[in-house]
C-alpha cells in the first residue's frame, strides 16, 4: 500500500505509551496495591505499565506473566540479550510471541522485577474461575495473570496486595470448552 505507515504492536514508543495508560487507570481506581502482574507476549505491555508504574510509585513490584511454551521474555532478560525462540507453543494466541520487542525488553530490563510462567492447563483452570467467580470472560492470554497468582503464589508474592491484569476476552469456543471442563481452581 502507497502512504501505508507500519506501527509496530508492542515495538512503538507511541503504542507502549498507550498501553501505559493501562497503569494510570489503577492508579486512579485502587490504592494500596504494592504488586502488579502483568501478561507478556511481545512486551509491549509490560514495558507501559512498568514505566509508569515505576515513575509514580518506585516500590510496587511488577511482574510479568508467560506461558511456559512461549518464554521469549524471561529467557531474554536472564540471558541479558533478546532471545528468539525457535519455537512458541502455547494455547495463549495473545502471548505466542516468540521474542520481545528491542523497545519492550529494554524497558522491561529496567523496570520489571520478575517474570513467572504458567502452563496452557493453569490459564484454562483461570478462565475457569473468572467466569464463575467474576461473570468475566477471558482469553487464555488475559488470564495469565491469575493464574500465576493461583498457581505461583511464592514467585508472584503471597502475602501482598495484587493487582492482576485481564487483558482481552478473544477466547475461542474450543478453548472455553476446554476450560470450563477443567478442573476447579483452589
Amino acid at each position: 500500500m502507497i502512504g501505508a505507515t507500519f506501527v509496530h504492536a508492542y515495538n512503538d514508543p507511541d503504542v507502549v505509551a498507550g498501553q501505559g495508560t493501562v497503569a494510570l487507570e489503577m492508579l486512579a481506581q485502587l490504592q494500596g496495591f504494592d504488586t502488579v502482574v502483568v501478561p507478556v507476549g511481545g512486551g509491549g505491555l509490560i514495558a507501559g505499565v512498568s514505566m509508569y508504574l515505576k515513575a509514580r510509585h518506585p516500590s510496587v513490584r511488577v511482574i510479568g506473566v508467560e506461558p511456559t511454551g512461549a518464554d521469549a521474555m524471561r529467557r531474554s532478560l536472564e540471558a541479558g540479550r533478546i532471545v528468539t525462540l525457535e519455537r512458541v507453543n502455547t494455547i495463549a494466541d495473545g502471548l505466542a510471541a516468540s521474542s520481545p520487542g528491542t523497545l519492550s525488553f529494554d524497558l522491561a530490563r529496567r523496570y520489571v522485577d520478575r517474570v513467572v510462567t504458567v502452563e496452557d492447563g493453569e490459564m484454562l483452570r483461570a478462565i475457569r474461575a473468572l467466569f464463575e467467580w467474576e461473570h468475566l470472560l477471558a482469553e487464555p492470554a488475559g488470564a495469565a495473570g491469575l493464574a500465576a497468582l493461583l498457581f505461583h503464589r511464592s514467585e508472584v508474592g503471597a502475602g501482598r496486595r495484587v493487582v492482576v491484569v485481564v487483558s482481552g476476552a478473544n477466547v475461542s469456543e474450543e478453548v472455553l470448552v476446554q476450560a470450563l471442563k477443567s478442573r476447579r481452581p483452589g
